[in-house]
């Protein structure tokens, strides 16, 4: 969680006018970090069910597999689609490409990923 509040730290600090953050970097920085936390979450889960550091997934496709294998309480795939939905928002359109500057879509993708942390780490 403290990835998540570093994330809001940054938003905080960005100027907005018009539902509109003005300077894209301290937006992109804030999608980064709320990824990361969500990828540390994931890897707090999986070695609370055993797995080692070592074991750990090392890429998306890793992760993905992990999740339905490990931590997925169903067989519909529904934490799957949510952590793939979460890394297309907040890691390529967020942080990598930028596009993500409307104040009401960062707060809701900021929303979703407490969400994901708060299933998989209850």
């Amino acid at each position: 969680m403290r990835y998540m509040e570093n994330a809001r730290g940054l938003l905080k600090a960005a100027a907005i006018e018009d539902n509109i953050y003005l300077d894209k970097k301290p937006v992109r920085e804030a999608f980064g970090t709320a990824y990361l936390a969500i990828l540390e979450a994931i890897n707090e889960a999986l070695i609370k069910k055993g797995l080692t550091r070592k074991e750990l997934p090392k890429s998306v496709d890793g992760y993905l597999a992990a999740i339905k294998k490990h931590l997925s309480v169903t067989k519909t795939g529904k934490l799957v689609r949510e952590f793939d939905r979460l890394y297309e928002t907040l890691h390529i359109a967020g942080y990598y490409r930028g596009l993500i500057t409307q104040t009401p879509i960062v707060n809701e993708a900021m929303k979703e990923a407490d969400a994901f942390i708060e299933k998989i780490l209850p």
